[in-house]
């Protein structure tokens, strides 16, 4: 055969190496050459980093940027000594690629399997013991006083055990006056659930469960700033208020005693102690709002929805609350109590947990609109990608959902933090927003420009410390959110490349008043908790899938309308 009929001659290649498994953030490099029969015309190299972005690359779980050190690639210092090695011998090359491209695709295939931070819904096939995940919705509750602001960040205090009352055999005994103590207090599976509430004018978002045999509902207000989850119970009641469902009505059997190890956990910051000859385990929360809750531990079915639509019931330790005092009995005015979701020992999550019915993670998801959301307890609703992730504080004395937070700026100014080592709780049980003292004298000081933009303070509207009138009708935040800038929350670094940052837009710190003025649903936090820490509430809270991952101690977040669960797409019932 002439040299003329022969096939077309290779004229170049192609080589893409994927990244290492370790450290996929480096992206893939693409090597191209070209050649002919004459070494004078060979080409360059040509080696290009690509970023992998998030919707292409789900090992991805970090969108932080990273500051990477590219060091010289040794596959394309090789690849072009060897590609003159073959040149004029196609045969040897296609050999040579043959073998290369089988490499590529057997190291591929193992390291698509790696970096998965949390195991998706559709790995389970091989473990049918592996924990599960619930899903809850958030309800609106249909009316409060609008003037009520919640804020929880409760904790356990000592009680006057010789007032409090005993089981008999039918519930608990006639109750007596109890002292309530004023001292300063020290301090993979999934199950999801609907959301429903709204900051203004409810001030909060819950969600239900159904508990005891046979199953009664009662709607929770969700707070990731509580401990213990309540229920307002007939033991008989001391101060309860006429809540959306009847008041759940305890046996004997259902009492606590006090040596169970869950009695001692609450109990373990009361001065008087653990008290081990107490027939009952005896509990009183004081709320930063000066709202309080007394009762009693107890213990009972619980019926939660799973991932798949199945149902399964476990017992879960909760309280018998029959003493509510303060704002709490307006808020229970639609609802019946309290779902704790902090980190502490007894806990929802926490107890879900050690039974190995979840791993021990909780996200929610609140509407910007205020028509509720949904929460879950598991991890098998942890997106694969686009979350942004900041280290969870451990602290001895506290429970909450915190991070330490270096740097806060009301658009390009920035807000002094006034304290150092600053820490920030994310409480889904407070309404509003607390920034620390000189944080926010510097944010209303910012907010003096927008006066000459068109907006008046209004001192007449008393719905909140600063509200402002429009010249023009106002409907909804989205008529004057250009008068206002972007709050930046500062994460891990003082430098903008390399740290996390929350952005906070005009709708995560703005209300509308019934009386059609824009308020401001930052509050001043100097006399909340201990006057150095700022909270974000559920104002700051909607529009974004907020994670609390106690298993790697971290807490994430991403943008979503929190409509619908990206592995759940119709949310249940209630």
């Amino acid at each position: 055969m002439d040299s003329d009929d022969e096939a077309p001659k290779l004229k170049g290649v192609v080589i893409i190496t994927l990244p290492p498994h370790d450290n996929p953030s480096l992206g893939k490099t693409i090597t191209a050459f070209t050649f002919s029969n004459t070494p004078q015309t060979q080409t360059q190299t040509q080696t290009q980093h690509q970023q992998p972005h998030h919707h292409h690359n789900n090992n991805h779980q970090d969108p932080l940027p990273i500051q990477q050190q590219h060091q010289p690639n040794p596959e394309a210092q090789l690849s072009f000594s060897i590609s003159s090695t073959f040149i004029g011998t196609p045969r040897k090359l296609l050999a040579f690629l043959g073998i290369s491209l089988l490499a590529l695709l057997l190291y591929g295939s193992l390291s698509s399997q790696t970096l998965q931070e949390f195991r998706g819904s559709d790995d389970h096939d091989d473990d049918d013991h592996r924990p599960t995940s619930f899903l809850f919705p958030l309800y609106p509750k249909w009316w409060t006083p609008q003037r009520d602001v919640e804020l929880k960040l409760g904790s356990f205090v000592d009680t006057d055990k010789r007032d409090l009352v005993f089981p008999t055999e039918d519930g608990i005994g006639e109750p007596k006056i109890n002292k309530l103590v004023a001292s300063k207090s020290k301090l993979d599976s999934t199950t999801i659930l609907p959301v429903r509430g709204n900051v203004y004018p409810d001030g909060l978002y819950y969600t239900y469960i159904l508990v005891g045999s046979p199953p009664k509902r009662y709607f929770l207000d969700m707070d990731t700033g509580s401990d213990l989850t309540w229920i307002q119970c007939d033991a008989p009641c001391i101060s309860c208020a006429k809540g959306a469902n009847a008041l759940y009505k305890p046996t004997r059997d259902n009492i606590l005693p006090s040596k169970d190890s869950l009695c001692m956990d609450v109990q373990r910051n009361q001065e008087a102690g653990y008290c081990e000859s107490c027939q009952q385990c005896d509990y009183e929360i004081h709320y930063a709002d000066q709202s309080s809750s007394l009762g009693v531990l107890a213990r009972d079915e619980l019926h939660l929805i799973m991932e798949n639509g199945s149902w399964t019931n476990l017992n879960v330790v909760f309280g018998c609350a029959y003493d509510q005092q303060g704002l709490l009995l307006n808020t229970l005015v639609k609802t019946d109590g309290i779902l704790g979701l902090s980190r502490a020992e007894v806990s929802l999550p926490s107890q879900l947990a050690r039974k190995g019915i979840i791993n021990n993670v909780v996200g929610h998801c609140l509407t910007i609109d205020g028509g509720g959301g949904y929460m879950f307890l598991g991890d098998d609703f942890v997106p694969q990608w686009g979350m942004a992730w900041i280290s969870m504080l451990n602290s001895p004395s506290m429970d909450f959902y915190h991070s330490a937070i270096v740097r806060m700026s009301y658009g390009s100014k920035l807000l002094s933090l006034g304290v150092p080592d600053s820490r920030i709780v994310f409480d889904s049980g407070s309404s509003y927003t607390y920034f620390l003292q000189q944080a926010y004298s510097d944010l209303v000081a910012s907010l003096e420009e927008i006066s000459g933009l068109g907006l008046i303070r209004d001192t007449s509207d008393q719905t909140l410390p600063i509200c402002w009138k429009a010249e023009f009708p106002i409907r909804s935040v989205i008529d004057v959110k250009h008068f206002f800038k972007t709050l930046t929350l500062q994460f891990g670094s003082k430098w903008w490349i390399v740290s996390t940052k929350l952005q906070i837009p005009p709708e995560g710190y703005l209300i509308i008043s019934n009386k059609g003025n824009v308020c401001l649903g930052i509050l001043d936090g100097s006399k909340v908790h201990d006057g150095s820490t700022i909270i974000l509430g559920d104002i700051s809270l909607r529009g974004k899938l907020f994670i609390y991952d106690n298993v790697n101690q971290k807490i994430g977040w991403a943008r979503s309308d929190c409509i619908n669960s990206r592995k759940f797409k119709t949310l249940p019932s209630y």
